[in-house]
């Protein structure tokens, strides 16, 4: 082969690979398509976890024998989906006594200082408890707090901010109508009464007790069209008195 008809085949070859591939060689060519990736399964409810089980367990005994807890009307709160649970606040023993007669998981907002406990701190953390620093407004407890609602919990809120040692109610804070507002989650209420009133968290889990406990019926009522602060007391002011209803409900019980 002459040195001409070389260069005119090396020429001829340099053309064929530029020109675009055909069909045929493009589907040859293509890499087979990666595997699809496996959707995520969707978060199991925190009920059914077996360390949940089994605390709820040893909470329904130590809450209905030891305390003698008496349950006036049953928990409604939904079966699926958020909710906001508010109380009056009797005594540390208050979300123990609250969450053994609730079916589902409650989430609750505490007192960083009891949260902090030593022996108890790994049980709440594990209930996935909010601490709530009292020395000012904690923004990220709120913030915590609308991420439960929005995982579909129910979020437990003692709206006294404190414990009351006598029957009276303090006037409640105006962040679980906020939250409730912004979050667009039903406000549901209980009330508790009993001889654990008043003691401190050692006391009211140590010393046996005989405590009284309701339910409302159904959510609270309020208006959610706006936030304005006079929107905010109102609601507010609507769900104190719900738990005032209860209040007189379990005094006529006795």
């Amino acid at each position: 082969m002459t040195p001409v008809r070389r260069l005119r085949r090396r020429l001829q070859a340099c053309e064929l690979s530029r020109r675009p591939l055909s069909r045929s060689r493009v589907q040859k060519q293509k890499y087979d398509p990666a595997p699809p990736r496996r959707e995520s399964r969707p978060e199991s409810r925190p009920e059914s976890r077996p360390v949940i089980r089994l605390l709820h367990a040893l909470d329904v005994c130590f809450a209905r024998i030891y305390h003698r807890l008496t349950i006036h009307s049953s928990c409604r709160l939904p079966r699926d989906g958020p909710a906001i649970l508010v109380c009056n606040h009797t005594s540390g023993l208050d979300p123990l006594l609250i969450q053994s007669a609730c079916p589902r998981l409650i989430t609750w907002m505490m007192a960083r200082e009891w949260y902090d406990m030593r022996g108890l701190h790994w049980v709440f953390k594990t209930v996935g408890a909010i601490p709530v620093d009292r020395s000012g407004r904690d923004l990220a407890a709120t913030r915590a707090a609308l991420r439960a609602l929005e995982a579909g919990r129910i979020l437990g809120v003692f709206p006294e901010g404190r414990i009351e040692p006598t029957r009276d109610l303090l006037p409640f804070q105006t962040g679980v109508a906020m939250m409730a507002i912004k979050s667009s989650v039903p406000i549901y209420t209980a009330y508790l009464d009993g001889a654990q009133r008043g003691r401190d968290m050692g006391a009211a889990i140590l010393q046996p007790s005989i405590a009284q406990l309701a339910f409302g019926a159904s959510p609270v009522q309020i208006e959610r069209s706006s936030t304005s602060r006079e929107s905010l007391e109102q609601a507010t002011e609507d769900v104190k008195r719900a738990v005032l209803a209860l209040q007189k409900f379990v005094d006529a019980r006795r």
